[in-house]
């Protein structure tokens, strides 16, 4: 085991993880501000947004631009500025850094040299949601943004058909009716509550079931970013229980449902069930 002790010795650089508001200012925490102002430089998702921010609470640190498509040379040279003994901010456009962002790739890099990381606790859209969804929070799974890809959208929620944990996911609003019709195929009609634009102005709940939230989609406001918590899974269910009751007809079915492609499908039943592929595909097309 190696040790951090954050504060024993103030001496030397240190990364600290800074969360800033989702939506409402007001969330921005004392600690935070006078961490960001003591801080050597502040590494930013976004710099013009982070100065938005720096500018509102007279923060004159200097930005440096740390993304998904920068995070290698970027962290490298605040790696460097971590060696030397800098004190170095990281931020995220909101909400917490490192989860859902290339953050995490830095933190490994501070930790990888033993360069103290220390992170602030604060605003954190899936937490929030969460607590105020009426669903269980007594354990949970947080799941980010689901796949794009069709093929790896369904593999990964075929993965959680059996969690009983709830489960979080973010989703931007052009994805939202999609993802949901995924969810519902997937994990059946289960209790789940939308968060949008959570602490903002336009702030709103809806509660309901996966079909409800579908029908919504079609008459609701469906803008700006969403958190989606879902109902875990009622009882453990075996690897092979769910589909001992389907034909392999409907077995590929619901793979499709899911978005793989036909043949992807045929193949991932085939896999399930432990039986050569061709067996499937020609049960599937008697």
């Amino acid at each position: 085991m190696k040790e951090q002790a954050s504060f024993r010795n103030s001496e030397g650089g240190a990364l600290y993880l800074v969360p800033t508001p989702i939506g409402n200012l007001e969330d921005m925490t004392y600690r935070a501000v006078r961490t960001l102002q003591e801080a050597d430089l502040i590494a930013a998702e976004d710099t013009r947004q982070t100065r938005k921010l720096c500018t509102h609470f007279e923060i004159p640190t200097p930005l440096i631009s740390y993304h998904e498509h920068n995070k290698q040379q970027a962290g490298t040279e605040l790696l460097k500025k971590g060696k030397d003994g800098k004190v170095v901010a990281l931020v995220s456009d909101a909400g917490m850094p490192g989860v859902s962002d290339p953050g995490e790739d830095l933190v490994k890099l501070f930790i990888s040299e033993e360069i103290p990381v220390i992170a602030l606790p604060g605003a954190n859209a899936a937490l929030t949601t969460l607590v105020a969804s009426g669903l269980s929070a007594e354990s949970f799974q947080f799941c980010g943004f689901l796949p794009r890809s069709k093929k790896q959208r369904g593999e990964k929620l075929s993965e959680l058909v059996s969690v009983q944990s709830t489960l979080l996911f973010y989703e931007a609003p052009h994805r939202l009716k999609a993802t949901l019709a995924a969810l519902q195929a997937s994990l059946g009609n289960r209790r789940v509550c939308l968060g949008r634009e959570i602490t903002k102005k336009f702030e709103e709940y809806q509660r309901g079931t996966l079909d409800e939230a579908i029908e919504w989609c079609d008459h609701g406001m469906v803008k700006g970013e969403f958190c989606l918590v879902v109902e875990g899974a009622s009882e453990v269910i075996e690897e092979q229980q769910w589909w001992e009751a389907l034909t392999p007809l409907q077995h590929v079915d619901h793979y499709i449902a899911l978005g793989l492609e036909q043949k992807e499908a045929i193949k991932q039943a085939a896999s399930d069930r432990g039986v050569p592929k061709r067996e499937v595909y020609q049960a599937y097309h008697q």
